[in-house]
C-alpha cells in the first residue's frame, strides 16, 4: 500500500474524500416534502404579492379626497378576502372591508372600523386630519418576474411559505444521497436483544442514521453482518446506495475484515489512515459502481467526530450544498496539555455569557469508548499536532454540534 495513503491531515483526507463530490440528480417533490431538500432550480414570481391593492386593517374602503369633505358616507357594499366589491367607490360611498381583502377601485384610503361609527345604512368617521392609508400595495411583498429563491438553497419552514405564495405545488430539489449504513462485529446486538456476558448494545448506527436524515440523507441501515468477509460483502453488493458508511473494523487485526470485503467488491482506496485522534484507521475509497465507501471505527466518540468531520461535508456536497464546515473560534475555559503528533478534536461543552462571549470547556475524559461523553458535549475543539500547552482564556478553533 502507497504511504501516501497513510497518516494524511484531516484536511487533506477530507479534500480526497470530497474530490468529484457532486450534487447528485434532480427529482420533483410535493411542497409538502420539500423541506429540508436542496432545491435545484430558481423559483420565480409569475404573478404579483398580493396580486390586487388589498386592505391592511378591518374598516372602510373611501376615496381620500372626500374624507373631510363629506359628513357622512353612503354605505354601498363589502369586500371580503375572496368575495371582492366589484364596482368602482364613487364619491361620498363608504364600503366595509376586511383584512386581506381586495381594495374597490376609486378608493385609495380604508378607515379603520375604531375610528368609524355607523348608524344603518350610514358611517361616519374621526380618523384625525391625517389618516394612515392602510393599503398594502400590489406587488408589497413580490412582484411578477422577480426571483424569489435560488437554487441551492436548503429549503426550510420559511422559504417553503414563500414557494407557496408563489403558487408553486411541487418543487425541483436535489435528489438526496442514499447512504448504507452497516456496523460489524460479532460483539454487537441489537437494543431489546439479550447479549452475552462478552456482547454489547450496537448503538453507532443510531446516531449516524440520525445524523445522515439530519445532513440531508436518506439512511439505509443494513442488517449487521457476521465477522466474515464473506458475509461483509454480501451485505454490501446489493445495496443501491451512493455511499456506504461502515462502523468498526477499520483498525489492523485478525478481525478486521471490512476492507478485504470491499477488495472483493474493487475497492478503490484513497484514504488509509488520517493523523487524527480519534479517528486514526478512517479510511475512504471507492467500490463496484462508483459507489463511495467511508470506513469509521468502532469506537462511538471515534465514529461521530469522523462523521462530523468528513461525512457532513461529504452529504453536503453530493446535496449540493456548501461543503465548507461552520468552524468557530471560542476561548478556553480552562488550561489544555501540550498536544501530541496527531489533530485532536475534543468533545466539549460550550457556555455563552451575557455580553455574548463564547468559552468551551473540553471534558476531561475524551476516551473514544465513552457516549456519555458526546451526549453532554454540545461542540467539538480542534487541537493542533504539536500544539503547545494552551491556557485559560486562548482563543481555539471549535465546531458546534446541532443539539434538538
Amino acid at each position: 500500500m502507497s504511504q501516501t495513503l497513510k497518516n494524511l491531515t484531516v484536511e487533506d483526507a477530507r479534500g480526497r474524500m470530497l474530490d468529484g463530490a457532486a450534487r447528485l440528480g434532480v427529482e420533483a417533490v410535493a411542497l409538502s416534502q420539500a423541506v429540508g431538500r436542496m432545491l435545484a432550480e430558481d423559483i420565480v414570481a409569475d404573478r404579483h404579492q398580493p396580486p390586487f391593492d388589498a386592505s391592511a386593517m378591518d374598516g372602510w374602503a373611501i376615496r381620500r379626497a372626500d374624507y373631510g369633505a363629506v359628513d357622512s358616507f353612503a354605505i354601498v357594499g363589502e369586500s371580503a378576502a375572496g368575495r371582492a366589491y366589484r364596482q368602482a367607490v364613487q364619491a361620498g360611498q363608504a364600503v366595509r372591508i376586511f383584512t386581506g381583502a381586495p381594495v374597490p377601485a376609486g378608493a385609495d384610503l380604508v378607515v379603520i372600523q375604531e375610528e368609524a361609527t355607523r348608524d344603518g345604512e350610514r358611517v361616519t368617521f374621526a380618523a384625525g386630519d391625517n389618516p394612515k392609508t392602510n393599503i398594502r400595495p400590489a406587488g408589497g411583498d413580490f412582484r411578477s418576474g422577480d426571483r424569489l429563491l435560488e437554487a441551492g438553497v436548503r429549503v426550510d419552514p420559511w422559504r417553503l411559505s414563500l414557494a407557496a405564495a408563489a403558487g408553486r405545488a411541487e418543487l425541483s430539489v436535489v435528489r438526496r444521497p442514499k447512504v448504507a449504513i452497516l456496523a460489524t462485529g460479532d460483539e454487537l446486538v441489537a437494543p431489546g436483544g439479550a447479549p452475552a456476558s462478552d456482547q454489547i448494545f450496537e448503538s453507532g448506527s443510531f446516531s449516524l442514521a440520525a445524523l445522515i436524515e439530519a445532513w440531508g440523507g436518506q439512511a439505509i441501515k443494513l442488517a449487521p453482518a457476521a465477522d466474515s468477509v464473506e458475509a461483509i460483502a454480501a451485505a454490501v453488493a446489493g445495496a443501491a446506495v451512493d455511499l456506504v458508511v461502515t462502523i468498526g473494523g477499520a483498525s489492523v487485526g485478525d478481525y478486521d475484515l471490512v476492507k478485504p470485503a470491499m477488495q472483493r467488491l474493487g475497492l478503490d482506496l484513497r484514504v488509509q489512515t488520517i493523523a487524527l485522534r480519534p479517528g486514526k484507521p478512517t479510511w475512504f475509497g471507492f467500490i463496484e459502481g462508483g459507489r463511495r465507501v467511508l470506513g469509521l471505527p468502532g469506537n462511538p466518540a471515534s465514529a461521530l467526530v469522523c462523521a462530523e468531520l468528513f461525512l457532513r461535508p461529504l452529504l453536503a456536497a453530493l446535496s449540493g450544498a456548501d461543503a465548507a464546515l461552520p468552524f468557530g473560534v471560542a476561548r478556553l475555559a480552562a488550561p489544555l496539555p501540550a498536544n501530541g503528533p496527531r489533530e485532536h478534536w475534543m468533545r466539549a461543552a460550550r457556555t455563552i455569557d451575557a455580553e455574548g462571549r463564547v468559552s468551551v470547556t473540553p471534558f476531561p475524559d475524551q476516551d473514544s469508548s465513552l457516549v456519555g461523553v458526546f451526549a453532554r458535549a454540545d461542540a467539538l475543539v480542534m487541537r493542533p499536532a504539536g500544539a503547545p500547552a494552551a491556557l485559560a482564556g486562548d482563543l481555539v478553533t471549535t465546531l458546534a454540534l446541532a443539539r434538538a
